[in-house]
């Protein structure tokens, strides 16, 4: 296989592990000094930090990944990817609005950097207001104020 196209299978499997709730699958496919960037959120860094992320992402969060589009460079050091995350708020995350079990659909980018066959960063960008219009407290979220 070319290096753009192990970069793309590796790519799309993260998002499926994603998809399937495999958080160690996940973490498999990345390096040790991983660089996360959080959509308006600091960056972090190392296998342990993302680790962290995704134990605090599934304590308030069900989400999946769809209609996924991956791009990548001939070099296979680059990639790109585009879906639609459908989720479900469930359990109030700080400094957010309360959960209810609300869901929400948005568009979201990732782009993410390869070496040695994982992946070493990703920078996911999400627009964060659009979210909070979707689930936070206004009377289409909540039936008993849209009477």
């Amino acid at each position: 296989m070319s290096p753009r196209t192990d970069a793309l299978t590796t790519v799309q499997r993260y998002y499926a592990a994603f998809n399937a709730a495999d958080w160690e699958g996940m973490l498999a496919l990345l390096t040790d000094d991983v660089r996360h960037d959080i959509n308006e959120g600091p960056t972090q860094t190392g296998k342990d930090a993302f680790r962290h992320f995704l134990a605090k992402m599934d304590a308030h969060y069900r989400e999946q990944a769809r209609d996924l589009t991956v791009l990548a460079n001939d070099e296979g050091n680059r990639a790109a990817a585009e879906f639609t995350i459908h989720g479900e708020y469930l359990r109030t995350d700080d400094g957010l609005p309360e959960a209810q079990g609300q869901t929400y659909v948005l568009p979201v980018g990732a782009f993410l950097e390869l070496r040695g066959g994982q992946i070493a960063r990703v920078t996911n960008y999400y627009n964060l207001a659009d979210w909070s219009r979707q689930v936070g407290d206004h009377p289409a979220n909540d039936p008993q104020k849209s009477n």
